[in-house]
């Protein structure tokens, strides 16, 4: 009931947001997607990775050369662009998880390196860091003009309601009991018979895939694509929001970017550097409060939230 409250209250403020913050919750949920495919690997799986942009881009890119290059209409390229990060996942989980710890978040982090550098290579291709925009005529699925306010604002509500609900339907089965197994104590998951490789690379496909969502429906619903999305700082954003939050709680990552969102929003009308702002705030709240926002309400007052 929390879960469809959220949602159903999202469905609300549609009708009462002014124009700028209508905009910006519509932002807001399409990186909460990002920042939801995080928390599989980090706060259930306790995987670190500070490569996740590489996800996210390929499900961008996945989405927007299909467009530009093979004129395939957005509905089926969005597709394409979840199989390109699916497909990325799966290979880069299959290669990083012959690692462990911090070995895992340097090898994410040098894929997500690469990931960047063959965007720059190919930029007779991708454009590279100039990118690409996404014609407003094209984006358009069943009619509907996904340039539109209000239904830009609702598709990102769609996704982020099937990508909520998936992690709360996760993490409440019995693959994703065993994923919080792993996370706490894997040796003695494997002990217990569960085949721990498995469940990791499982959640590094979930991630990934859900990330690749995000960024084809950033391209789709934004009408832009370019080389600044695979770049190191975006892979640190998904970190901060879901530490924000509260890592392996289903409803932290929305909390964190919306908080995370609006504090470099605010932070950056009164200085330029906004995110040393964000870095003191994530200094603190590592001090005073390491479970996160979510984490905190869990272990006080909330003791059923997943």
């Amino acid at each position: 009931m929390l879960h469809l409250g959220l949602i159903a209250a999202l469905v609300l403020l549609q009708f009462i947001l002014p124009a700028y913050h209508h905009g910006n919750l519509a932002r807001i949920m399409v990186l909460s997607v990002f920042a939801m495919g995080y928390n599989i690997m980090f706060g259930y799986a306790g995987l670190l990775s500070l490569g996740h942009a590489m996800f996210f881009t390929a499900g961008m890119y996945g989405m927007g050369l299909s467009v530009r290059l093979w004129d395939i209409p957005v509905g089926p390229a969005f597709v394409i662009g979840i199989f390109a990060a699916a497909a990325l996942s799966l290979v880069v989980g299959l290669l990083a998880l012959r690692t462990i710890g911090v070995a895992f978040m340097i090898v994410t982090l040098m894929f997500s390196q690469a990931v960047f550098l063959t965007i720059l290579y190919f930029n007779p291709i991708t454009r590279g860091d100039e990118g690409f925009v996404i014609a407003q005529q094209v984006r358009q699925i069943a009619g509907l003009d996904l340039s539109n306010p209000t239904t830009r604002y609702f598709a990102a509500l769609i996704l982020f309601a099937i990508c909520l609900l998936a992690v709360l339907w996760l993490v409440r089965s019995r693959a994703g009991r065993v994923l919080i197994a792993i996370r706490e104590n894997e040796e003695r998951a494997r002990l217990l018979g569960y085949d721990t490789w498995a469940h990791k690379l499982a959640a590094v496909v979930m991630s990934g895939t859900m990330a690749g969502a995000a960024g084809a429906a950033y391209g789709v619903l934004f009408g832009s694509v370019g080389a600044s999305f695979a770049e190191v700082p975006f892979s640190i954003l998904p970190l901060l929001y879901v530490l924000l939050g509260g890592p392996g709680t289903v409803i932290g990552p929305f909390v964190g970017t919306l908080f995370m969102f609006y504090l470099r929003d605010l932070s950056s009308s009164l200085t330029d550097a906004h995110m040393l702002v964000a870095g003191v705030v994530l200094i603190l709240l590592t001090l005073f409060a390491r479970r996160g926002i979510m984490g905190i309400v869990r272990e006080r007052w909330l003791k059923w939230l997943p």
